[in-house]
């Protein structure tokens, strides 16, 4: 697009975090924004641009902080400020930016990938977040390379992915970035154990279709003995087996109330491979069985909708 009003209003309908533009060289301003999603992630693919924008305090949104954003760039070079650090950005590096915070870029004319991921699955300690925010990590070595390789990829090419397999393949992309961020950490201390207890919550979250999923899978995933898992957890009101069971309850519940499908397909995409115990225990949790759900959702929109008018008019 050639308008710089016109690529902001498209910024703004994208979902991405708001930004304000100080200065751009090029006449006309060419730039353009593709948005693509994965499961629970969004990816935006960039081209801007020499120039330099910001965000501010005011323009911030609530909402945002809900989420971390993660830029990578592809082509091109950036000159990022947020947190009372600079970072300078080449090809392939990476950075965490906090969207609830100010933040500057200066940069080149330049291609990226903006990712966003939901603060709940991606479980940053608060001062860890801190140290990472506006930090340069590199593209070119290590699992920050894994990273880029993958994500710039995936925002080239996200098409014919079931529900499923986007979810299971975005969890997958958040755990590499996790592994990212710890690495630029280096710090040698081991994760006190309610920060262990955030990272395994966040892992579950993140796989709960995938019907492997289990204690013995968890455990595995962050190099512990299943004793040493359920130690972690025998002062918490669930196991990890309840927790997993619950949270795929929940998202069973929810979906059932909001979508058209059927109970054994809502069932199966999170992760209960028998419809009929799914049932068992969907009634033993809520008191209900999870067709009369379905059904009350029925009767609702049919009352809702306009009766046919009788022969006589009436």
């Amino acid at each position: 697009m050639s308008s710089l009003d016109a690529f902001q209003e498209k910024m703004a309908a994208s979902g991405l975090p708001p930004l304000l533009s100080r200065r751009h060289a090029a006449s006309p301003f060419l730039a353009e924004v593709v948005t693509r999603d994965l499961g629970p992630l969004r990816l935006a693919g960039l081209v801007t641009p020499e120039g330099e924008c910001f965000r501010d305090a005011r323009s911030a949104r609530e909402a945002d902080g809900e989420l971390w954003q993660i830029d990578l760039v592809t082509r091109g070079r950036v000159r990022a400020e947020q947190g009372g650090g600079t970072a300078v950005l080449g090809p392939s590096d990476l950075i965490l930016v906090d969207p609830i915070r100010p933040v500057r870029f200066d940069s080149s004319a330049t291609a990226s990938v903006t990712m966003l991921v939901p603060r709940r699955l991606l479980r940053l300690r608060p001062g860890d977040a801190d140290r990472l925010a506006g930090v340069r990590v590199r593209g070119d070595r290590g699992p920050g390379a894994l990273v880029a390789a993958l994500v710039g990829d995936m925002a080239r090419s996200l098409s014919g992915f079931s529900a499923e397999e986007a979810d299971r393949s975005a969890a997958a992309v958040i755990e590499l970035v996790a592994v990212a961020l710890s690495a630029q950490l280096g710090d040698p201390r081991p994760a006190s154990d309610e920060a262990l207890r955030a990272r395994i919550v966040g892992f579950i979250e993140a796989r709960l279709p995938d019907r492997n999923l289990g204690p013995a899978a968890v455990a595995a995933a962050h190099h512990m003995s299943l004793r040493r898992l359920h130690r972690l957890f025998e002062d918490q009101p669930l196991t990890v087996a309840a927790l997993i069971r619950r949270r795929r309850l929940e998202r069973c519940r929810a979906e059932l109330a909001g979508s058209a499908r059927t109970v054994a397909a809502v069932a199966a995409r999170w992760g209960f491979a028998d419809p009929a115990h799914f049932s068992r225990l969907f009634k033993a949790t809520y008191g209900y069985s999870p067709a009369a759900l379905t059904s009350n959702k029925r009767a609702r929109a049919v009352k809702a909708s306009p009766g046919r008018p009788r022969d006589d008019g009436g």
